[in-house]
């Protein structure tokens, strides 16, 4: 995978082609999946512009879950590093551990160790990730991270006695119903997630596809108080820290730092 390149010059080559070449609009995509109207622009209209992003057509990548991104892209440029991994991994890690105790692995019920985690990594450090994802135009990226980020960092919060959001709830079952509530929200939300990763890649849409029944297992145990689909529900967390684990690795090796790269297997009807 290759990062768009800054073309030096590229204003002037604008103008000069603009003398016997007018900028033109075209889609880019086959007939049947059409991205969107794009400017272009030089000679033989290499150069496309994509939002405020300038690059050569041939720099164009595809869905991927290494940076997050759900459609055809430019990658980030040479002077900006690809948060992606870093809030995947963020998530990955404190989803995994709090999945493990969902689970019951090892009989260890209390997930109080995970608090620093989500306030800190999966929170504080994935909401970075997130703020930097905007930065480099990139809507889906950014929301999720940032959401996800905010997600840990609110679930820290109940945990953490200092706030006294637990301890406001005298009847456990009305805390239960409570937790079910905030779990359902997050529910939808990944929903809508999900359905924007559908014209994506398959690890990329299996990372959402998993997040969602590990959310709604673990709101149904909430409501329902069976331990049983809470375990269920951790399993299923346990899957999800493993791909975003995958996606995270994705975006970070490459043919010069690793002999194993990931290879993106697009879904069907996805743009390439």
């Amino acid at each position: 995978m290759s990062n768009s390149t800054e073309v030096p010059d590229l204003e002037k080559q604008t103008r000069a082609s603009s003398d016997h070449l007018d900028n033109q609009t075209t889609t880019y995509g086959d007939d049947d999946h059409v991205v969107s109207k794009v400017y272009t622009s030089g000679d033989n209209n290499e150069y496309v512009m994509i939002g405020r992003t300038k690059v050569l057509r041939s720099e164009l990548i595809g869905a991927f879950g290494g940076d997050l991104q759900p459609g055809i892209h430019a990658g980030p440029p040479r002077r900006l590093a690809n948060p992606a991994p870093l809030g995947l991994c963020g998530f990955a890690l404190t989803t995994f551990v709090l999945s493990m105790f969902n689970a019951r692995a090892m009989g260890v019920t209390t997930p109080n160790v995970v608090v620093g985690l989500a306030a800190f990594y999966g929170g504080l450090v994935q909401l970075l990730a997130g703020m930097w994802e905007i930065a480099l135009d990139n809507t889906f990226g950014g929301t999720a991270l940032s959401s996800y980020g905010g997600f840990w960092m609110s679930f820290a919060a109940i945990n953490i006695p200092w706030f006294g959001i637990a301890e406001a709830y005298e009847d456990p079952t009305e805390l239960a119903n409570a937790v079910g509530f905030f779990l359902l929200g997050w529910t939808i939300f990944t929903f809508g997630v999900l359905l924007c990763t559908m014209k994506s890649t398959v690890a990329f849409f299996s990372l959402f596809f998993f997040l969602e029944i590990t959310f709604l297992l673990l709101t149904i145990g909430e409501f329902t108080a069976k331990v049983g689909v809470t375990r269920a529900g951790g399993v299923f967390g346990v899957i999800t820290a493993f791909i975003a684990w995958y996606n995270a690795y994705a975006g970070l090796a490459t043919r010069e730092n690793s002999y194993i790269t990931a290879k993106a297997i697009p879904l069907p009807g996805a743009q390439r």
